[in-house]
């Protein structure tokens, strides 16, 4: 019974969560007859006349919050998948984005371009993300190994230095790009536009895809380098590879959406306290359930009051609590 409720959850959740958000936004003229009147017209062929309640229905959906939905629902995805694939790599349920410096390098990258556009906000997320991963293994490297605990600990020193470096392009920035920065560096997805759907998709689907080919391989990092050896897998080629796409998904959705604290952490322990730890299946639980549960996060950001809050925010107050629940229950472990 838990287990058919787990996948309901799951894989059941996503298609209608992903319709009655399409419905929901700061349009309180439009009511829930406008939008079965609007479905009813299009699915039995009907056109909708210019300057038309079905066309006013119509505009809204497509051109704002159809691209919302399906860039929250993408990150989401994204962000849970690299979560659980780092927590694979290094054997350490407390790993994530963040950790690496993969997060506040790619933070550091957009927040320049958008005080210094001299390149775009994608490409200098994606660069300054890869760079802070080569600090970590630099500064972690002891002559030809790096060990795991080494490169967390790295990690988490590239991630205070480039959190630095944040704030000293916060303090240098005009008002107007200053109040921009500090918008974006909270989680916000109320610019979302089918531009930045466009700039976003082809990393985060490239990230997300690779992983989910490579997830039988997560089984194998898990146990350990030698276990990995003894049936031929090489897991330093292994290692770099998922890291690269963790990479490439974090970067990208960044710089789309800016920093959601937390939400690489957390979500992996929720999916595999339905689904175990086996990263067949707690994978592609991963992107269903990430994506879902961020939709649901964001709907609840720009309906409970009559401004929007920024989903970071959200997800750092849920975040938190669960995991001190999780250490009260002694659960932060891998099953």
């Amino acid at each position: 019974m838990k287990k058919n409720l787990a996948w309901i959850l799951i894989y059941g959740l996503p298609l209608p969560l992903l319709l009655v958000s399409l419905m929901i936004g700061p349009s309180p003229d439009l009511q829930l007859g406008d939008y079965t009147t609007t479905a009813a017209r299009l699915l039995k062929g009907m056109g909708v006349e210019a300057d038309s309640r079905p066309a006013l229905v119509v505009g809204i959906i497509r051109n704002i919050r159809l691209p919302r939905v399906l860039l929250t629902f993408m990150i989401g995805a994204g962000l849970a998948t690299s979560g659980a694939s780092l927590q694979g790599i290094f054997r350490n349920p407390l790993v994530d984005p963040y950790v690496l410096g993969i997060s506040s390098g790619a933070a550091f990258g957009a927040a320049l371009a958008i005080a210094f556009p001299l390149l775009s906000i994608n490409l200098s997320a994606f660069v300054f993300g890869v760079v802070s991963v080569l600090l970590a293994y630099l500064f972690a490297a002891s002559r030809a190994n790096a060990s795991i605990v080494s490169i967390i600990l790295s990690g988490m020193i590239v991630s205070g230095i480039f959190t630095a470096l944040l704030t000293i392009v916060q303090f240098i920035s005009d008002p107007f790009k200053l109040q921009a920065i500090v918008q974006w560096t909270m989680g916000n997805l109320h610019h979302a536009s089918w531009s930045k759907f466009n700039q976003a998709v082809i990393p985060v689907g490239v990230g997300v895809i690779g992983i989910y080919i490579l997830r039988w391989r997560l089984n194998l990092l898990s146990l350990g380098d030698d276990e990995a050896k003894a049936v031929g897998v090489n897991p330093n080629r292994d290692k770099f590879l998922l890291i690269a796409l963790a990479t490439l998904v974090t970067t990208a959705s960044v710089a789309a959406a800016g920093i959601i604290s937390m939400y690489g952490l957390f979500v992996p322990h929720m999916v595999r306290m339905l689904v175990g730890p086996d990263n067949r299946r707690a994978i592609p639980a991963n992107i269903f359930f990430g994506g879902s549960f961020l939709l649901l996060i964001d709907n609840f950001s720009r309906s409970m009051l009559q401004f929007e809050i920024p989903i970071g925010i959200f997800t750092m107050l849920l975040g938190a609590p669960f995991f001190i629940f999780l250490m009260k229950k002694n659960k932060i472990n891998w099953v």
